[in-house]
């Protein structure tokens, strides 16, 4: 794009262009230091500037390569992360293009020719023709698919506002503008490398071909020139007022995402000296938070995902971000000027429900499918903080199973099993007695006391017998890990659990520990590091899939069956374990491995998480009863777990669901140790 002539043949062009730039640029930052940073630094401080090679490395692929943008592609369902892989990647070459031909050119029109040669001017020329036509059919093809043929993740409100469409009619206006520009030049009698640009020279030499004059296509040349620099700074301006705040949010949040694996939820601070619990005014959030929903894109792929919204719950996790973001923008600027209005203008209520944060399973699979690195779990668990630990507002289930853990310390309200009955005649050593254990068998709650769940234990312990491990258990000293009374939103009693534990741990010196509960892996794993507890800790599936390997067990007895295996999103999503379960059932003779639609990183819940083993649902069909029915969908005549919390939501799920030819429930341990077993045993 070659600047036009001096303005009215006094200014230089440069100067129109440098004094136009500084005012709008100035006007855009002002707005976005007001609307936008100024209200984030409200909120609490939270170190995520540690480890700056790791996040830099990390980000360059999910910035650039937008690789969580382009996860979910595919020509049969979804080709939208590809349009914005490629809208991302135009407007790259059309900023680089700006600072070249427009605040370069403009000073000395040899800039661009000294900075590329005349060849790669050319050559960058005939690109960015050939990009803003493919932009421009994105644009039709996007605005058809957004208000036509819409798909569900569209259909929200805040994905049907006219936001996007302001953003699509300015890329259009753009990428318009600028054939527009190339063309008027050549009609003009313009040549040089810039006017080798395919589309526009054709246009170009049409409009000579209409009898339009050099004279009036120059004045139309500088009026097409002009109007796109004005559209590039009304652009710069109205982006810190809209959704497209992500553009500049998204790549921070990024950066500064959370290093920790998905399940780990941060601690909260310093119980005895807080003076509120959890979050529920802007200034008891963090400031990654609040960042968060300005980060958002408003794609509606968290909320299309999630468990709870698709079985008719108010959840929406995008609209949890969103609206704290607008919650931030109603009430910020009364705390900026010495006058909080959140008193009379509270978030949870108007903004938030309380059953919405109750809906939440905290299986990650938002987090998974976001596309701009919002983190809506320690959002969503902040808030249940202020509700049970400031408020006591809370389900009655989760009221009984809270009250049950501070008093018996496990949530199974009812069982009358000890935490050893399950161990009857297998002459387990006790930890107390057999202290030079090599590994620590951690039972669970469930495991020891729930009577289905109670078998799973039995073949663990056949399993490590078989394989020569040298393990033992805590039996009676086992208390909860507190992971049930932490999602629930019970700080307070989840660390006085955990510090019990780690003091156990401590006393009897213990490195490694074995766990059957994905929950109590996550959480010994990766959450009592933060309280002193460090150990090895591994899930059963890993532990076994090596033993498997290694040749100390073998599978001998043919089991017939086809297998559907479900993904715990407390083993899979949050702590990246996939491959070792399936190792672990594709090792069975007889075994035919089949997998749902929804398997791995898209795994759907079974319902249990958060709490919700023991939270009775709100509305809407029951989580466990539709993953049962994807389970039916496979054909598969057994469904296998490697968690007793999904254990106990699929037998529930099949006796609702399936009225004949029941499938079978089983964890891949009680599978596996019926095929350690030889046939005539």
């Amino acid at each position: 794009m070659v600047p036009p002539d001096d303005i009215l043949g006094v200014i230089p062009t440069w100067l129109g262009v440098y004094i136009l730039s500084l005012l709008m640029f100035g006007c855009a930052t002002f707005i976005l230091y007001r609307r936008v940073f100024s209200l984030i630094l409200l909120g609490k401080p939270v170190d995520r500037f540690d480890q700056p090679l790791k996040r830099i490395v990390g980000a360059i692929p999910l910035i650039l390569g937008q690789s969580k943008v382009l996860q979910r592609v595919s020509l049969k369902n979804d080709l939208a992360g590809l349009a914005h892989f490629l809208i991302l990647w135009g407007f790259l070459s059309f900023f680089l293009s700006y600072l070249v031909f427009i605040y370069g050119d403009s000073i000395s029109p040899s800039f661009s020719t000294t900075i590329f040669t005349e060849t790669g001017v050319k050559a960058f020329a005939i690109y960015l023709d050939i990009v803003a036509a493919l932009f421009l059919l994105v644009l039709v093809w996007a605005a058809l698919r957004r208000w036509v043929a819409t798909p569900k993740r569209l259909s929200f409100d805040l994905t049907q506002k006219w936001d996007a469409a302001i953003i699509l009619i300015l890329i259009g206006l753009l990428m318009g503008l600028s054939i527009l520009t190339e063309a008027t030049y050549v009609a003009a009698g313009g040549n040089g490398p810039t006017a080798a640009a395919i589309i526009g020279s054709a246009i170009g030499e049409s409009f000579n071909n209409f009898g339009i004059e050099e004279g009036v296509a120059g004045g139309l040349h500088a009026a097409a020139w002009w109007a796109h620099l004005l559209v590039i700074l009304v652009f710069a301006v109205y982006i810190p007022m809209s959704k497209h705040m992500h553009l500049i949010c998204a790549p921070i949040s990024f950066l500064l995402r959370d290093l920790e694996p998905m399940g780990t939820l941060p601690n909260a601070t310093d119980l005895e000296s807080s003076e509120v619990f959890g979050a529920a005014k802007i200034q008891d959030f963090t400031w990654k938070e609040l960042l968060d929903g300005y980060a958002c894109a408003v794609c509606g792929r968290c909320t299309d995902n999630c468990p709870a919204n698709i079985s008719g719950k108010t959840l929406s996790p995008m609209h949890i971000v969103e609206n704290l973001k607008e919650h931030v923008l109603d009430v910020g600027p009364t705390i900026l000027r010495g006058h909080d209005a959140q008193d009379s203008r509270p978030l949870v209520g108007p903004w938030i429900t309380e059953e919405s944060l109750w809906d939440c399973l905290t299986c990650g699979a938002c987090e998974e499918e976001c596309p701009v690195g919002v983190e809506h779990i320690d959002t969503i668990v902040d808030m249940r903080r202020n509700l049970v630990m400031e408020k006591a507002e809370m389900p009655e289930t989760a009221m009984n199973v809270l009250t049950n853990m501070e008093q018996r310390g496990h949530p199974w309200r009812g069982t009358t099993y000890t935490r050893t009955d399950w161990a009857e005649g297998l002459d387990i050593k006790r930890l107390s007695e057999h202290p030079e254990a090599e590994v620590l068998f951690w039972v669970g709650c469930t495991a020891a006391l729930e009577q289905r769940s109670q078998a799973i234990a039995r073949s663990m312990v056949s399993v490590l017998k078989r394989a020569n491990v040298n393990f033992a258990i805590l039996g009676d000293e086992e208390r909860c890990t507190g992971d049930p009374a932490r999602r629930m939103g019970n700080e307070y009693l989840y660390q006085t659990l955990a510090k019990q534990n780690i003091e156990i741990l401590a006393r009897y010196d213990v490195k490694k520990v074995l766990t059957i509960c994905p929950h109590c892996f996550n959480t010994i794993k990766n959450e009592y590091p933060h309280l002193g507890g460090n150990y090895e800790v591994v899930h059963y599936s890993e532990f076994v899939a090596d033993l498997i390997r290694d040749g100390k067990i073998k599978p001998l007895a043919t089991i017939n069956a086809t297998v559907a295996y479900h993904d715990s999103c407390y083993l899979g999503r949050h702590n990246d374990v996939y491959d070792a379960p399936r190792e672990i059932a594709q090792s069975i003779p007889g075994v035919k491995l089949v997998e749902m639609e929804r398997n791995r990183e898209r795994g759907f819940c079974c319902g249990a998480g958060g709490g919700h083993m023991w939270i009775e649902e709100s509305r809407g069909r029951r989580v466990n009863h539709i993953r049962t029915q994807q389970v039916a969908e496979t054909g598969a005549d057994t469904v296998a777990v490697s968690c007793p919390f999904c254990l106990q939501m699929f037998v529930e799920g099949v006796d609702s669901v399936e009225s004949a030819n029941k499938t079978q429930v089983r964890d891949l341990l009680e599978i596996l140790d019926e095929s350690l077993t030889p046939p005539n045993q």
